[in-house]
């Protein structure tokens, strides 16, 4: 739509070039036809080269955007962001057509599609599952059970995803106004599945925010499993069963989250890291360590407080 346009629906004043914009993107990835918001001084350097045609942004930083992008003056730039996205959210609809299948794909009778699936050469479907709009899936992948599929996920090759696992369901975004009303952040990225990945049973994996969620290549995630709205899982992790990633957590190669662990959002966690279980995780940490206890810290120290406790209890 038209940014005038655009301006008008979330209530912005207007004046400059009117241009083109085909969706939202974060500061980095945004394109001159995308908008984009800046709401928190850390990303400083990001509004600096961003390539955004608009960005909604408080006076107070507006030295600091380039001459190319339009600004979008606002003291709520994140409301206003939330308010946007509700223009650029994909359609709902009960439609349906049939999918585009490969060779030796084999689709139970009672599974439901969307529009514009493809699915992959023998890639077995099972009763009750959902496959949403463009949604793609690879070669020899296993689909158990009642599994929800939402639109816009992609899954690679060789993946097994067990009953009742919900994939591309929406993140946990709001904006908060004055009033303490909370605003919905419409959810318009996807998921990515790589290669080689197991899901187990229960398990949901929420659509990017913006931009996309991803699971890398020969991860294995076990039943009861959250993972928020824009995580990164590196390859060959393995998350055990009622683990929390909180959104934009970034995990390393071969990462090991042990049982009921978690994270804060925006947060990362080093190649090879080991995060024992119910560790709780609130700063990034290094790889190739292992981590306990809440705050997480290194295993050996976390052990060496449980043997100081006990003792001051005994005393």
């Amino acid at each position: 739509m038209k940014l005038s346009k655009l301006c008008a629906e979330i209530t912005l004043p207007f004046n400059g070039d009117d241009i083109d914009i085909t969706g939202i993107g974060t500061l980095d990835s945004a394109n001159a036809n995308q908008l984009s918001f800046f709401h928190s001084p850390k990303y400083i350097e990001s509004l600096k080269s961003t390539k955004a045609g608009a960005v909604l942004i408080e006076e107070k930083y507006l030295e600091y955007l380039p001459s190319h992008s339009i600004a979008l003056l606002t003291d709520e730039p994140y409301l206003k962001l939330a308010l946007a996205t509700a223009l650029f959210a994909h359609p709902l609809s009960n439609e349906s057509e049939e999918p585009t299948l490969l060779e030796g794909a084999k689709i139970d009778e009672s599974v439901k599609y969307g529009k514009g699936v493809e699915i992959g050469k023998d890639t077995l479907i099972m009763a009750g599952c959902y496959i949403g709009d463009d949604v793609k899936i690879g070669d020899r992948c296993i689909i158990h059970p009642n599994t929800t599929i939402y639109h816009g996920v992609e899954i690679g090759d060789d993946c097994i995803i067990h009953s009742g696992a919900v994939i591309g369901s929406d993140g946990y975004g709001f904006a908060h106004t004055a009033d303490g009303r909370h605003i919905k952040i419409h959810q318009i990225g996807g998921v990515i599945i790589e290669n080689s990945v197991e899901i187990g049973s229960n398990t949901t994996i929420d659509r990017g925010a913006i931009g996309n969620t991803v699971i890398k290549t020969g991860t294995k995630i076990d039943n009861l499993v959250q993972i928020g709205h824009n995580c990164n899982i590196g390859e060959n992790s393995l998350i055990v069963s009622q683990v929390g990633l909180s959104g934009s957590t970034t995990l390393g190669r071969n990462v090991i989250m042990g049982g009921q662990s978690a994270t804060a959002g925006h947060l990362k966690i080093g190649d090879f890291a080991v995060i024992a279980a119910r560790g709780g995780v609130t700063k990034s940490l290094e790889g190739s360590r292992q981590y306990g206890g809440f705050p997480a810290v290194e295993i050996r120290l976390w052990k060496k407080m449980q043997v100081a406790l006990s003792r001051l209890v005994k005393k």
